[in-house]
């Protein structure tokens, strides 16, 4: 049976980083140890409504954007002359510009508050950005009327987590978690990912096949079928995502755990965790043979809320940098 509340888990400490200040580690150490184990205590009745083979997630049905951001560009489509009823709509609007892979219109932006709009109400424009990892803003905040979003092409949108071990590429999903993209584009606007690592490697053991599919009557863990590490950027303040597309955990989904910065890379299925993250990417499917090869490094016991977990003996630190499928750019 699931826990009757979902607790958040708590990151293990690797010894203080350099330049924090012993308040703010303590106030980390208080604030950490308030979480758990979101994802020790799956729910095994819920995982038989779950297909048994599971694509990585896409965006279908996706089309979300950023209230309060106004996008610039050039005009693919003027939004003077083409009014929709909805950001979904303008979504949907610019999407359909894709064919083969190639996108006329890669930016969207969608004026839908009455109020604030006046005669511009409805008005949907469609752009194209000169680099959509790096979009050209002119105007972002809570006074701004306006509400914009990317569209990635075939081949755009990918980070890789470069680590000693290879580079693990992922698919960011600006429509269904336009808000964790933006976090991921500020932070390879940063040239910097100081601190940001993986810390708890668990296999797929033998409850799940190599397709992430569940072995009939196995157990759910542990081991998870998981890596798991952090996004937060040593300097940097993270302010916790709000809870975006949920769709249930796939073999290879990126998510985060609650709010963030804590972040998992699924290695199986996960229906069982029913919809509980907010999922922001997916692995190149190539490189899942990375991820799978950390999942058998050293590691070490720990048990958190009365549930045993693995945490890698020596965290694996990673820098995020801009990607294409043919590797890192």
């Amino acid at each position: 049976m699931p826990p009757s509340t979902v607790p958040f888990p708590r990151r293990p400490s690797d010894g203080p980083r350099g330049g924090r200040l012993i308040l703010a580690i303590l106030i980390a150490a208080a604030s950490v140890l308030t979480l758990a184990y979101l994802l020790s205590f799956p729910s095994a009745s819920s995982s038989s409504r779950v297909a048994s083979s599971m694509a990585p997630p896409t965006e279908d049905g996706c089309c979300r954007g950023l209230e309060g951001l106004e996008l610039w560009g050039p005009a693919v489509n003027w939004g003077s002359d083409h009014r929709l009823p909805s950001a979904a709509a303008c979504c949907a609007s610019c999407k359909a510009m894709c064919n083969h892979g190639d996108c006329r219109c890669d930016s969207w932006v969608f004026c839908g508050d009455k109020t604030r709009c006046g005669h511009r109400f409805g008005e949907c424009w469609l752009k194209k950005q000169k680099d959509v990892m790096a979009p050209s803003v002119i105007a972002k905040g809570d006074d701004v009327m306006w509400t914009s979003g990317l569209v990635f092409a075939k081949g755009d949108g990918i980070v890789g987590l470069e680590t000693n071990i290879g580079t693990i590429r992922i698919q960011l999903l600006p429509g269904c978690a336009p808000h964790s993209v933006d976090y991921f584009i500020e932070i390879l606007g940063l040239h910097n990912c100081a601190g940001c690592r993986f810390y708890r490697a668990e296999g797929r053991g033998n409850l799940w096949n190599t397709k992430g599919e569940h072995r009939k009557n196995a157990a759910y863990g542990p081991p998870y079928a998981l890596l798991q590490g952090t996004l937060e950027v040593d300097g940097l303040p993270f302010k916790e995502r709000v809870k975006e597309d949920c769709p249930a955990l796939r073999r290879g989904s990126v998510a985060w755990v609650g709010s963030g910065p804590e972040f998992l890379i699924s290695l199986a299925n996960h229906g069982e965790w029913k919809e509980a993250y907010t999922v922001f990417g997916s692995v190149v499917p190539e490189d899942m043979a990375i991820a799978e090869e950390m999942a058998l490094l050293p590691t070490s016991t720990d048990v958190w809320s009365n549930v045993t977990v693995k945490l890698l003996r020596d965290p694996v630190y990673f820098k995020a940098k801009r990607s294409t499928r043919s590797g890192v750019s």
